[in-house]
């Protein structure tokens, strides 16, 4: 019997991902891994190893989740050791707690190595701190994508007001609702927003806004995903925290240039 590594590879600069994750990828047999892990890393993988795609994107799954679960089944009973490398954290709506499950129903020997997650990466490289000794002793993390068969809704009454800083994943096809939704249940409309693109790596870009005018302003500026949305006062901190490099945007790039104001 092989072993399985449920691994995180870190939020996107593949120098983040921890030590004993890049063993995991040096020593495996097989990798398979999602869309969001950067593939450098992949170049750390033995050259006999075999690396599988289990890429999903929005509204698309080059894999199902059942595949990929049997998958890890066939090739630890083949003796082999398996990497299930993921982005960010294995735990953090990466869905590694169903693929823990089914290898401990089936008694196949597994390690979960944490990763750091983009909900707090992502910030950190746009200046924003998700605590803050004056503005923000508390923080969730949530998604803003619902699967079919969950009926459950995020509870955005409890949101608005139980935590300080809200970091949501998954929400760029839902932020208008999402925006709408918080200042129904009573967050002020002029908290402090922003949306991150790509976060930590060089495709990294950073709006900012309102609850009231994020939405806009993403669209705007044409912000998809892969992005984690940001609400808090926190966001005001990127004005003097700012330290990553990030690409322009087209329009604030066309108005400097031609001599307008920013």
């Amino acid at each position: 019997m092989g072993r399985v590594y449920l691994v995180g590879a870190g939020p996107g600069d593949p120098d983040l991902i921890t030590v004993k994750a890049l063993k995991c990828i040096q020593q495996a047999d097989v990798i398979l891994y999602d869309r969001l892990v950067n593939k450098r890393l992949l170049k750390e993988a033995k050259p006999e190893a075999t690396l599988v795609f289990c890429g999903k994107y929005p509204n698309c799954h080059v894999m199902n989740q059942t595949t990929i679960q049997q998958l890890l089944i066939k090739f630890a009973k083949q003796g082999k050791t398996v990497t299930r490398l993921k982005g960010g954290d294995p735990l953090v709506f990466g869905r590694g707690a169903e693929e823990a499950a089914v290898l401990a129903e089936r008694g196949i020997p597994y390690e979960i190595i944490p990763g750091i997650t983009s909900g707090i990466a992502a910030p950190a490289y746009g200046g924003i701190p998700v605590t803050h000794r004056e503005k923000s002793s508390s923080f969730a993390v949530v998604t803003g994508h619902r699967s079919k068969d969950n009926r459950k809704e995020v509870d955005w009454r409890s949101l608005a007001h139980a935590v300080d800083t809200l970091i949501i994943y998954m929400g760029m096809a839902h932020l208008e609702d999402i925006c709408e939704a918080l200042i129904h249940h009573g967050k002020a409309a002029d908290t402090p927003a922003a949306v991150i693109h790509a976060g930590t790596t060089d495709k990294q870009r950073t709006v900012t806004g309102t609850l009231h005018t994020m939405a806009e302003i993403a669209k705007r500026e044409q912000v998809a995903n892969p992005s984690i949305i940001v609400v808090g006062e926190v966001v005001r901190l990127r004005e003097k925290f700012a330290w990553f490099p990030e690409q322009l945007s087209e329009e604030i790039e066309w108005i400097t240039t031609s001599g307008g104001r920013v």
